[in-house]
């Protein structure tokens, strides 16, 4: 039996092992071999035991770019050599959710990879539904530009999208962190005309300031939010306000600093419950949208970045072999040395 190289999660921690090569299951698979990978927040999340869907004895792992090497019988769009983005959601396109373009809560998938099921931090990967969890990248697009398509590119533009802008609003974004920061990347493309980054890291606001994502930073340690974003905007708040961050503070922000009748977009995968309090925002007449990475357009992110007009392979800060993707969760978990995304190149033998 022919064995890779895969980081599997046991319920209790991760740890590096031998696995063997994933086979074709369905008609409707693809086996990938994966020629880069990252760690995402969602992984520390199963780590940290947030996660009651997740699988133990899985392969970690959702994001990720590679070669197609083998496909099965029913898949149509795609072909050994074929340089693929995956999609972190898997969906049949079929079912009723999915022909209505509610992917996430498709009847036969979901997240999948890396949580129920054999994710990419490994060799090989075998991914289903290969002809809508698979997108073929462009010649012009780079493995590292294409390795966030399908999750926190996705998750930006979903946060951007959800915000129903207007050409001359103002979006604000609550963490400049990767989702974050893909988010301010797409929110031109929505005809935002000022953009507002919020966090608590000062690092990661120069990093928005400095890449022209953000017209303006708030740092929250020594800035009030609310009292900044009312000056930046006559007084009336931000048109749409995503929030990306996850945490309690960052959650009551995103309502205070929203305009009345404006769009409030949580994307953040929180791990505690949060209450609205509803006296405190009665008259300000929000709209709340909710949801996970809504990953329905990885081709026409793409087509941008091919196109020269999207990018986000600033959010590299990071890279190594699977051998030190150990090192690479110690490192992004904690957030060391700046680590915004840290790449996992391949197993290379020592």
């Amino acid at each position: 039996m022919k064995t890779m190289k895969a980081l599997v999660w046991d319920g209790a921690r991760a740890a590096l092992t031998d696995r063997p090569v994933p086979a074709l299951q369905e008609g409707t698979d693809a086996i990938v071999r994966v020629t880069l990978s990252t760690i995402c927040t969602s992984d520390l999340h199963i780590l940290r035991g947030a996660v009651p869907r997740a699988k133990p004895g899985i392969v970690l792992g959702h994001e990720f770019v590679g070669e197609v090497v083998e496909t099965g019988s029913q898949v149509k769009g795609l072909a050994p050599g074929d340089r693929v983005a995956a999609n972190c959601i898997t969906f049949c396109g079929d079912c009723w959710f999915c022909r209505r373009g509610f992917i996430n809560n498709c009847e036969k998938g979901g997240w999948e990879l890396g949580c129920r099921i054999d994710g990419c931090q490994a060799e090989y990967v075998r991914v289903p539904f290969a002809d809508t969890g698979l997108t073929k990248i462009p010649e012009n697009v780079s493995d590292e530009n294409a390795l966030f398509t399908g999750d926190i590119l996705s998750s930006g533009y979903f946060g951007a999208e959800l915000c129903q802008l207007h050409p001359g609003d103002t979006l604000a974004v609550i963490g400049a962190g990767p989702v974050g920061l893909c988010t301010l990347a797409c929110a031109r493309l929505f005809g935002a005309a000022q953009t507002i980054a919020i966090d608590t890291d000062a690092s990661r606001l120069a990093l928005a300031k400095s890449l022209g994502l953000a017209d303006r930073v708030i740092h929250t340690p020594e800035e009030n939010p609310e009292e900044r974003v009312l000056a930046w905007t006559g007084g009336r708040g931000a048109d749409g306000v995503v929030e990306a961050a996850g945490s309690g503070d960052s959650f009551t922000t995103a309502w205070k600093i929203a305009r009345p009748n404006g769009v409030v977009a949580l994307v953040a995968m929180y791990e505690e419950s949060q209450t609205l309090p509803l006296p405190e925002m009665y008259g300000k007449n929000l709209i709340f949208k909710t949801g996970g990475v809504d990953a329905t357009h990885c081709a026409a992110l793409l087509d941008l970045m091919a196109a020269g007009r999207l990018s986000d392979d600033f959010l590299i800060t990071h890279r190594a072999p699977l051998n030190d993707i150990l090192e690479g969760y110690r490192v992004f978990s904690q957030r060391l040395d700046h680590c915004l995304k840290w790449a996992v190149t391949p197993w290379e033998s020592r």
